[in-house]
């Protein structure tokens, strides 16, 4: 067999773990003995800022949620397949009593395909679609940080597709090529909306050589081609200003990423990964907004660094950190200058770090927390920089009762500071939001 598979697959071997610990019933549960499984959760809950605003336009509101879920896993000696389905219904009591819709529905669909034709060669495949409403959701935080840490006042459509091909070259060498999209609807419209600031279609194609230089050791080099393009049919500006006004196209951008990196298995049960180089981006539409800012920059150079770490460290807990900088999309079209003046802004330079732990305490108590801190640096004419940082943590507590059902209780918490004026200091975006949680969950 070629060595790359049986490194890779040590090397990876903590990640699917994660998962298997997420999403997997417990080895001689009920549930392990067969392909499928169903769950529903029934939490009460207490938000104290759901629609994500600043102090003075805060809404708060005690609710009901209640998400049901099932999945199919099937695996055979060539192939895998794995299929899950969730449903999220949220009551809000605040909406009720205002006569608004006081009901929010999400929807998540995975998929993943995974078949190897021969030692050598092997097709991995997945899909995520998603109808949802939290940011945390639409963009996880180890996907590369958030375009908007905002919560949408309506639904968004967001689908993620991924294919990979792995062809062995010899013993020791691997090609992987790889081919990402991912879609974006916002069902808020209009001018300065959040589907003008962040509707679009990302196409990304990539290849990679990865070189076993030792038995847990894999060294990689790689070059990837990504394609932004927006496609909302509204317009970017402010309203006082007149002229000040862009297309959500001049906005589009492609990207080159030349990195190398690492992929370490440490101990048999603590993994790194490591990747760091270069990416450099080009604006090609740049027609009203160079008219608005003549001195803006059509292309850029930046670092890009992916690090994560994973450690299994006790039987049934585990911990995850990651590291991950990059210049990518963003939900804020304009800044303030120093001198005053509003300026078209494109895109943002991310800096986000992420970790989660799960524990068990003892017996049937498992205990969680999942945290992640973002930087994001606003620098349109290449002289100023402004920035928001967006913290977010979460704690949970989970009791088996029997293998079939289990109480949970946990924590959320969420802050964004931002030095982002839309247009004046008593519109900052800047937020604080806590919620809580209790409930029931049974598995079948």
């Amino acid at each position: 067999m070629n060595k790359i598979t049986a490194t890779v697959g040590l090397v990876a071997l903590g990640a699917a773990s994660i998962q298997a610990q997420n999403l997997e019933p417990a080895a001689g549960s009920q549930e392990a003995t067969k392909p499928w499984s169903v769950s529903a959760t029934l939490r009460g809950f207490y938000d104290d800022n759901y629609t994500t605003s600043p102090k003075h336009e805060e809404r708060d509101s005690w609710g009901i949620e209640v998400s049901p879920s099932a999945s199919l896993n099937l695996i055979r000696d060539q192939t895998a397949l794995g299929l899950n389905y969730a449903y999220s219904m949220r009551w809000f009591q605040d909406r009720e009593d205002l006569d608004e819709d006081a009901f929010d529905h999400a929807h998540q669909i995975n998929g993943k395909l995974s078949h190897a034709f021969s030692p050598r060669f092997k097709l991995d495949l997945s899909d995520s679609f998603v109808i949802a409403q939290e940011p945390e959701i639409i963009e996880p935080a180890s996907g590369g940080g958030f375009a908007t840490p905002l919560r949408s006042d309506g639904d968004v459509l967001r689908n993620h597709a991924q294919a990979s091909l792995s062809v062995g070259l010899t013993e020791n060498l691997t090609s992987v090529f790889g081919y990402a999209n991912e879609w974006y609807d916002y069902d808020q419209e209009g001018f300065n909306s959040r589907s003008a600031f962040l509707d679009r279609m990302e196409h990304l194609g990539s290849v990679n050589l990865r070189a076993v230089v030792l038995p847990k050791t894999v060294l990689v080099a790689g070059y990837r081609y990504e394609v932004v393009d927006y496609s909302s049919d509204d317009s970017i500006g402010i309203f006082n200003i007149p002229g000040f006004r862009y297309a959500a196209e001049e906005r589009n951008s492609t990207s080159h990423y030349f990195d190398i990196g690492v992929d370490q298995g440490l101990t048999p049960t603590l993994n790194v990964s490591l990747r760091g180089g270069v990416q450099y981006t080009e604006y090609d539409d740049l027609d009203a907004i160079k008219d608005i800012n003549p001195e803006i920059e059509e292309d850029r150079w930046g670092p890009y660094v992916d690090a994560n770490a994973t450690w299994l460290y006790a039987p049934g807990s585990y911990a995850q950190l990651g590291f991950r900088h990059q210049r990518a999309q963003t939900d804020v079209g304009f800044i303030r200058t120093g001198a005053g003046t509003m300026v078209p802004n494109l895109d943002a330079q991310h800096s986000s770090v992420y970790g989660s732990l799960s524990h068990r305490l003892f017996g049937a108590l498992t205990g969680s927390v999942i945290a992640s801190y973002q930087h994001s640096e606003y620098d349109p004419e290449g002289i100023s920089a402004y920035a928001d940082d967006y913290f977010m943590a979460g704690v949970n507590l989970s009791y088996e009762l029997n293998r079939f059902l289990a109480l949970e209780a946990g924590y959320n918490y969420d802050w964004l500071d931002s030095e982002i004026d839309d247009p004046t200091p008593e519109d900052n975006r800047g937020f604080k939001r806590n919620r809580v949680y209790v409930g029931v969950r049974g598995t079948y």
